[in-house]
């Protein structure tokens, strides 16, 4: 054996080791639960803590767009529906997407913006147009989790901002995943948008499972201090999903990390083999700049919006997506007369005289180009080139 295959070699055991060693700390925090469940049977395979209650964090806005995709499905709302963002709303500190009060998104664009950016600012305008308020949107919130089966669950805002009476479990956030993929299988898909474009803007998902754990396609991460780092994930291999939950992790990579362990044994016991690409490769996260959010997942964008793209992020991933939305919907404006421009008002023709003076070359080089319309895309081609603090 060679030298570099020997240091290699001392690397990998060298990296076991730190991941049971991650794996035991975050088990003996106070603040530690966890569940993993067969999604289709429930059929749990591993619990700790998981009836003892927690703060959700942005796990909380999983019951927000429970509650949007139920108004969505009754009717209620379209995803070309603008959501209007009040001054309340918009004062709510991050992570939040920035829309300004008095200024609106499309539902699309909302479900969006809470999957990724995990957005405090739109979770309140959603309550408040759903219910009139965000404290009576919470009240019809845990409602309706109580009668999903939530029983430990109660919730005081739309978002998972801290209030010391938000609570929930381990076994209630499962449940919860399990129905968002049983009851809305067309909305669900969006939890696997791992950029959305928004304005000038690509906006990370902060759910790093979805590039570095195979199989992941959602569901939700969420961070406060006092609940630490959550997550709750959906993963499927060989025809058989998971549903996990973690809670309480001091860091991301620990969080990821320990949930990626429960999931391996979860489809160990299922009979489903190891995932080759991630088997041997010790702990799978490796930290990077930003200690929320986790590494940046990998893009997949359409050839089109890869030309409007820096470089640097127009490297594509065939299993990942790059969510836009559609503008929300507006009133068409009423036909102007053909001839309403009186005298008074039509610009004055140059003189006959007097010939246009030819632009200089300068300006006719930095002359912008016409820009590429951006309307809505039809919905099937939105869902192939698809495409908050959690």
């Amino acid at each position: 054996m060679t030298f570099t295959a020997i240091t290699r070699a001392a690397m990998a055991a060298c990296l076991v080791m730190l991941a049971g060693a991650a794996s035991a700390q975050i088990t003996a925090r106070d603040r530690y639960a966890s569940m993993v469940v067969d999604a289709r049977t429930g059929q749990v395979l591993s619990a700790a803590n998981a009836d003892e209650t927690r703060h959700p964090a942005s796990l909380t806005k999983m019951m927000t767009l429970y509650m949007l995709f139920e108004a969505m499905r009754d009717g209620r709302l379209t995803l070309s529906t603008p959501i209007r963002v009040s001054a309340e709303a918009a004062s709510r500190p991050p992570s939040k997407l920035g829309v300004p009060a008095g200024g609106s998104i499309s539902v699309e664009s909302a479900i969006l913006a809470l999957i990724t950016r995990s957005a405090n600012d739109i979770a309140a305008a959603v309550g408040e147009n759903l219910a009139g308020d965000e404290d009576a949107f919470a009240r019809v919130m845990t409602q309706r989790a109580r009668s999903l089966g939530m029983t430990r669950t109660t919730f005081r805002n739309a978002s998972g901002l801290p209030d010391p009476e938000q609570v929930t479990t381990a076994r209630d956030m499962v449940l919860l995943g399990r129905r968002l993929i049983a009851d809305f299988p067309d909305q669900y898909r969006y939890f696997n948008t791992q950029y959305f474009a928004h304005g000038n803007r690509m906006i990370r998902n902060h759910n790093g499972m979805l590039r570095d754990y195979p199989g992941t396609d959602g569901i939700k991460t969420g961070f406060i201090n006092a609940s630490g780092f959550n997550i709750v994930t959906s993963a499927q291999r060989d025809g058989v999903r998971l549903v996990g939950a973690v809670f309480g992790g001091s860091s991301w990579p620990q969080r990821n990390n320990h949930m990626a362990e429960l999931l391996d044994d979860g489809f160990q016991r299922m009979g489903v083999r190891s995932a080759p690409v991630m088997a041997q490769a010790g702990p799978r996260i490796v930290a990077g700049r930003d200690p929320v959010a986790g590494p940046g997942p990998r893009r997949l964008v359409s050839t089109a919006q890869a030309a409007t793209l820096p470089s640097n992020m127009a490297r594509s991933q065939p299993s990942r997506r790059v969510a836009t939305a559609s503008p929300p919907a507006r009133p068409r404006p009423a036909a102007t007369p053909a001839r309403t421009q009186t005298a008074s008002t039509r610009p004055a023709a140059p003189p006959r005289s007097a010939p246009r003076p030819a632009p200089r070359a300068a300006e006719a080089r930095t002359a912008p180009r016409p820009q590429p319309r951006t309307t809505e895309a039809p919905a099937t081609q939105r869902q192939q080139i698809a495409r908050s603090g959690g």
